[in-house]
């Protein structure tokens, strides 16, 4: 089953985010529990937890799909111990956020070097800032979000991805969620059925399919393997449609929380509507 949403709104209160997801026709979704441009943000209060419990099952969404975003500032690879520290701390506080409210994923972009560090180096440091926030928590699993690679960020690759995992201790415990603008943009090519067959193919080989957990679902105003993230809606950007098509279709997608991000609040409800009307009866 396919399970399509995108990252709504949660102004007024996490619990107002699924009403709007309901809203617009989604049976997933994405919000920050927090405000992602600030390092503190007041506790969860057991009433928002509680109201969010209600919402969900009172807008029939599973919790197994949602799939929460934490805070841009965070730099799990950051080279400067202090300003490391700092993220780590900041990270368990969204990792424990997303386990009050019963969710089992925390998407995150991996980090950067800041040209201060080796990519290597970096790469171990959010190995390692992983391993510190799931020793602190229980049940949350650590969802890799991979990269556009813009200026000095890790992840744009496969193997970023694949190096990070390699590094963690508690494998059952860490995926990764893969932005069809962030690939793009990347250098993974998604244009025609044959480059899609190639990139999640090298995604299979390189990460592997039981790691997927999740995937952002967005064209690009970007060009191909320019390191610029910049998305769009589906169909108008220079992706095309043929991926998100071949991705409704494909069994190796389902089961897991299909977000948009793409530009225009107002057309969610068509896109998802447009996803849905290319799954297979």
């Amino acid at each position: 089953m396919k399970f399509i949403g995108a990252h709504v709104s949660a102004a007024g209160g996490v619990q107002n985010a699924i009403e709007r997801a309901f809203q617009i026709g989604a049976n997933a979704l994405a919000l920050f529990t927090k405000n992602q441009r600030q390092w503190h943000a007041p506790n969860l209060s057991q009433q928002t937890i509680d109201e969010f419990t209600k919402a969900c099952l009172k807008f029939n969404i599973d919790k197994r799909f949602i799939l929460p975003h934490d805070s841009y500032l965070i730099n799990l690879g950051h080279p400067d111990s202090d300003a490391l520290a700092k993220s780590r701390d900041a990270f368990i506080d969204e990792m424990q956020r997303a386990e009050q409210l019963g969710l089992s994923l925390l998407n995150f972009h991996p980090g950067s070097h800041l040209n201060k560090i080796t990519p290597d180096e970096s790469l171990k440091k959010i190995s390692d800032s992983i391993n510190i926030a799931l020793e602190a928590t229980q049940s949350v699993t650590a969802v890799i979000e991979n990269t556009a690679g813009q200026g000095t960020n890790l992840g744009y690759q496969f193997e970023h991805l694949a190096q990070i995992i390699d590094g963690v201790e508690d494998k059952s415990r860490v995926g990764v969620c893969i932005d069809t603008c962030h690939a793009f943009a990347g250098g993974y090519d998604l244009r025609t059925i044959s480059d899609c067959e190639k990139t999640f193919s090298a995604f299979d080989k390189i990460v592997g399919f039981e790691y997927l957990k999740g995937m952002h679902l967005n064209d690009a105003k970007s060009e191909f393997a320019s390191r610029v993230d910049r998305h769009h809606s589906l169909g108008q950007g220079n992706i095309g449609e043929v991926p998100f098509i071949y991705i409704m279709k494909d069994k190796r997608f389902d089961n897991i929380p299909l977000i948009l991000e793409t530009i225009d609040p107002d057309i969610w409800k068509e896109e998802i509507l447009w996803l849905r009307s290319h799954i297979p009866a």
